[in-house]
């Protein structure tokens, strides 16, 4: 064994950390009645699926030379699974961006898809940064995060009457209703300790005599997940409270922690409004409310600042994520063999918590796909797939674009796919895009993959058609990333899945470019009833768009809307 001699936990699936638990109780968890997280979310909890049957398959460890999840574990857990005769499988893993026949998630989901299997994955939480999404394979369901309408507030208000909101799931409040003294903590550190390290509240960065009876106000950079472990360094130097305020690229991605002393996370904006008033005035003061479950909260849903965006590094003919699904501030079940930070001196035991994350995300889309299969058992994993793509939605609550929170201005499918998933409306989409293990094989094909690459998704020696091209492949989402001067043609193919009818085109076009769809009319007598069309791409001034512009395709009988979303480059 690579290292060397297991210990007693590697003969378990038992959850050490709580990811585990949590993700698969927001896939497939029972009705529980009364979960809150100290008092806040009061409800009733469930799953996706939540008459479902379950299995738990642990591939990731302590890590070892730095190395948490092993190929040879992922890939075993995907034999396990489809031995097993699992429906779907669910996997909050990030799969890297490598060539798929190097990626074991890529390959071992691969197998899994031809037994019939769906399988969902993270897009990764390295947002907004473009190009980060992960799990590229065009066989998984990819899956992004965005918000809900429910927020866990707590207030700050400064000493010039000014009211900021923050976001915590801290189980305490001040210990008086009243103002205290706040500091920043680059004015509290320890004299041999830098500025810089002091800012985010580094471990013995902090002078107690300075903090002791504070409100500290830390720096959250961003990509630093130590959010919990800022707070504990604050509570050991003695502040009453701490406000974790978001540097500029952080900017609006605040988190509900389940901190052990009362924080209020603030964004970028209030963040740097608090450092302003500290500067102006000799006797700073602050107050925090404690933490308050609300509801309504607008815009809903946005795209989480951390959650991963397009494009497709990998194979940009493929637009990913495929779509988004609630992944910020989800409560469900945890370990009770950690803390609810998951810092080892954090003593407290909590049946359910609040985690956020792309990971969050990924299970509701698989409870969403367990149903699905429950409703539509003779549907491909493919066309379960396609069925939640095109009946996403691109608007939030309001009827508004979903906005991208890292700027609040309109979002776009490198950031949603296509869409925010719609489970209702997935039941019954009109038509889907099927894809068979062949189709995926000459996918590979058109990869420029030999048999030896090839030999790693196919049983038998696949022989490579000459003429298959990337144009041919029937994803559910158009992405063109090579818009020349001649007019590209995308060829597609859909199956009727609902009652008669004919479904008339209708397309928003990506500026700059013409778009053409041959026939403009889809006429269905019967179920199983496949249609051809093609979709022909033309730039209207030579030479652009430069960079991506996006659009919008839909198939129509007035019931049902099949949408599809068009991503265009010049190349």
């Amino acid at each position: 064994m690579y290292a060397g001699p297991l210990n007693s936990s590697f003969s378990t699936a038992r959850d050490y950390d709580g990811h585990g638990s949590h993700t698969l109780a927001t896939a497939a968890g029972n009705f529980v009645p009364g979960v809150s997280v100290f008092g806040n979310g009061n409800g009733t909890a469930k799953g996706g699926s939540p008459r479902a049957r379950v299995a738990a398959y642990k591939v990731c460890w302590a890590p070892y030379e730095g190395v948490q999840c092993f190929d040879a574990d992922v890939l075993a857990a995907f034999d396990a699974a489809i031995s097993d005769g699992v429906d779907i499988i669910s996997v909050s893993l990030g799969g890297g961006a490598q060539e798929f026949f190097k990626n074991s998630i890529s390959i071992g989901a691969f197998h899994a898809v031809k037994h019939g299997i769906v399988v969902v994955s993270a897009a990764g939480n390295s947002g907004p940064n473009p190009g980060t999404v992960l799990n590229l394979s065009p066989w998984l369901l990819t899956v992004g995060a965005g918000t809900i309408d429910r927020e866990f507030t707590s207030y700050v208000s400064l000493g010039n009457k000014k009211h900021l909101k923050g976001v915590s799931l801290s189980a305490k409040g001040l210990p008086s209703e009243k103002f205290y003294p706040l500091v920043s903590a680059a004015e509290a550190k320890h004299a041999n300790a830098s500025t810089a390290e002091a800012i985010i509240c580094q471990g013995g960065t902090l002078d107690p005599r300075k903090v002791k009876g504070k409100i500290l106000v830390c720096l959250q950079e961003y990509n630093d997940n130590a959010r919990t472990e800022k707070s504990w360094q604050a509570d050991m130097a003695g502040a009453v409270g701490m406000i974790l305020v978001n540097d500029e690229q952080s900017g609006n991605d605040v988190v509900a922690d389940p901190h052990v002393l009362l924080v209020s996370h603030v964004n970028y904006t209030d963040g740097k409004y608090i450092f302003d008033y500290i500067k102006s005035t000799k006797t700073p003061m602050a107050y925090l409310t404690r933490v308050k479950t609300e509801f309504g909260s607008k815009p809903a849903p946005f795209v989480a600042t951390f959650s991963s965006r397009g494009p497709n590094l990998l194979e940009q003919g493929i637009l990913k994520p495929d779509i988004i699904a609630p992944g910020v501030s989800i409560i469900a079940a945890y370990t009770e063999a950690a803390g609810p930070t998951s810092q080892i001196s954090d003593t407290r035991r909590v049946p359910f918590n609040v985690q956020t994350g792309s990971s969050m995300a990924c299970p509701h889309a698989s409870g969403i796909a367990g149903l699905l299969r429950t409703l539509h058992p003779d549907w491909s994993p493919a066309a379960i797939k396609s069925a939640i793509m095109t009946t996403a939605t691109t608007e939030d609550d309001s009827m508004e674009p979903i906005p991208d929170d890292s700027s609040y201005v309109k979002a776009t499918p490198f950031a949603y796919g296509s869409g925010h998933i719609q489970p209702n409306k997935a039941m019954d989409p009109g038509l889907v895009y099927n894809l068979t293990t062949l189709d995926y094989l000459n996918f590979l094909c058109a990869r420029g993959y030999n048999e030896t690459m090839i030999k790693s998704f196919s049983n038998s020696i696949y022989k490579c058609s000459k003429s298959f091209s990337l144009a041919d492949f029937n994803y559910p989402s158009i992405s063109v990333p090579n818009l020349s001067e001649d007019s590209v043609t995308i060829n597609r193919k859909v199956t009727n899945v609902g009652s008669p009818g004919t479904y008339k085109v209708h397309v928003k076009e990506p500026s700059e470019v013409e778009v053409l769809v041959k026939p403009r009319r889809l006429k269905f007598k019967r179920i199983g009833e496949v249609k051809m069309f093609k979709v022909i791409l033309k730039a209207k001034v030579k030479g652009k768009p430069q960079g991506y512009v996006f659009g919008e395709l839909i198939w129509s009988d007035g019931s049902h809307y099949v949408k599809s979303p068009l991503a265009v480059k010049h190349y």
